[in-house]
């Protein structure tokens, strides 16, 4: 009887859903565009197979994280007074579809739990809560305006939904690395995008950036892939022809790493490098083409980026460069140092604990000031912890399952990037923007799952699995 209950209830709530939405269509069907239409209908056809299949939409929404397109970009209210509008891109409406299945997923089959449990549930948590609060504290002492700022701290939990989501459906080893090439083939449409903007001679940019186009962001997201990348190659993973494909993806990252002309992207390269000979058991095959690379490119180095490395302290002298031991710096870096300078000498200590809400500061390039004005300490010692949290997790996961390549790999070239992005978040909003963040939190559930899918110890399995598994 329970069963038949059970299996009614399964039936039921997406007939009921279908008609509800059939009913809404029919009501606003007139006053809509044939686009918006369009784009309703898909929305609608793919929260139903995502329902059926949960696994389709993470394959959908892995392939929009860089190839989906704006839908547009406005200045919300409280916005326009820092320089920048909010966007919204096709993966922000494929995250509110496939998010619905999952819920109407976990309604249905409630074993499951809403959020499966795991060891970073309370340090983004305590996040969210940091950021939420200061910003409402915002509102009330009227720093934050309109809706700007409720609007940011629900992007900023979009990522944390696409870690949730991955951390629900990653199963088996087989799916995680299906899901992986995943990305490295989305990776290399991204490089041969970026290439064939080369001879525009402008910086280029991701697919569908816009009008102004934001390599930076390009620059860190190609950074994490490297060291997915070259994780992967240096554990010695996959058959041959994967280690082809790590090798021309490798080229193409790099070809288009340096067309980006992102100085925060080349910075972050050092640690990630620093990283990969730490970790990694076959040093010399890191060390030997590394030293090979160096010595190539001091001679073969486009002029381009010989002058953007050259301009950070050849600029001509303009208003707002500051010196730094003796030498000027140009305008954009100046900007940055300026800014960290504002925080922590003057504003910080002003609102200490709670910031001045998100969006409630003036625009700053660059997470870690960032994150000290718009959440003070406690949003700041929050956002460590949760870092900290991350790296404690994939070292662990890196030393219990070295033994297998893909686990080393994947937990070796994480652990690469995951430096790699702290050190591009010095001058940049690294852990906020959309592009970059969607893949990280995707691969931070893939080193999380880890231990829950494949067999411990003998004495440590039953205690990780009954922890990972308990919903809440």
């Amino acid at each position: 009887m329970l069963q038949k209950t059970a299996l009614d209830t399964r039936i039921l709530l997406p007939f009921l859903a279908l008609i509800i939405l059939t009913v809404l269509g029919g009501m606003f069907v007139a006053h809509i565009t044939p686009g918006v239409a369009v784009l309703l209908v898909g929305g609608v056809i793919l929260a139903v197979i995502c329902f059926v299949n949960p696994e389709i939409g993470l394959y959908v929404l892995l392939c929009a994280m860089l190839l989906g397109p704006q839908f547009g970009v406005g200045e919300a209210t409280g916005e326009s007074v820092r320089g920048r509008g909010v966007t919204l891109r096709l993966d922000d409406f494929l995250l509110v579809v496939i998010g619905f299945s999952w819920f109407l997923s976990t309604a249905i089959n409630k074993e499951r739990g809403l959020f499966l449990k795991t060891p970073l549930n309370r340090y983004i948590a305590y996040y969210f809560i940091a950021c939420l609060v200061s910003t409402l504290l915002g509102y009330m002492m009227e720093r934050v305006k309109g809706v700007a700022g409720i609007m940011f701290v629900l992007k900023y939990f979009e990522y944390f939904i696409v870690y949730f989501m991955a951390v629900n459906y990653l199963k088996e080893k087989k799916q995680m690395e299906r899901y992986v090439l995943t990305m490295l083939i989305v990776c290399m449409i991204v490089c041969l995008v970026a290439i064939a903007q080369i001879p525009s001679g402008a910086r280029v940019s991701a697919p569908f950036e816009g009008k102004t186009g934001e390599p930076n962001t390009l620059g860190g997201y190609l950074v994490l892939i490297l060291s997915l990348v070259v994780g992967l190659w240096t554990s010695n993973y996959g058959t041959t022809k994967v280690k082809m494909l790590f090798g021309v993806l490798v080229f193409l990252i790099l070809i288009t790493l340096a067309a980006t002309l992102s100085r925060s992207s080349w910075l972050a390269l050092i640690p990630m490098l620093a990283a990969l000979i730490y970790f990694t058991k076959r040093k010399l095959v890191i060390i030997v083409p590394l030293i090979f690379v160096i010595s190539v490119t001091a001679f073969l180095v486009p002029p381009g980026v010989k002058a953007r490395i050259m301009f950070t302290f050849a600029q001509p002298v303009e208003q707002g460069q500051l010196k730094v031991g003796g030498m000027r710096i140009d305008t954009s870096t100046s900007a940055r140092l300026q800014s960290w300078r504002n925080v922590l000498e003057r504003d910080f200590l002003q609102e200490p604990l709670l910031g001045y809400g998100i969006t409630g500061y003036t625009f700053l390039d660059a997470q870690y000031p960032r994150v000290l004005a718009e959440t003070g300490l406690i949003g700041f010692i929050s956002f460590a912890a949760l870092l900290v949290a991350v790296y404690r997790n994939a070292l662990m996961t890196r030393r219990r399952y070295g033994d297998d390549p893909f686990y080393l790999g994947i937990s070796t070239g994480f652990m690469a990037g995951y430096f790699a992005m702290l050190t591009h978040a010095i001058g940049a909003n690294t852990f906020i923007i959309v592009r970059i963040m969607e893949p990280f939190w995707f691969l931070t559930a893939v080193v999380i799952m880890i231990p829950q899918i494949e067999p411990l110890a003998a004495g440590d399995t039953l205690v990780m699995r009954k922890r990972l598994r308990e919903p809440i």
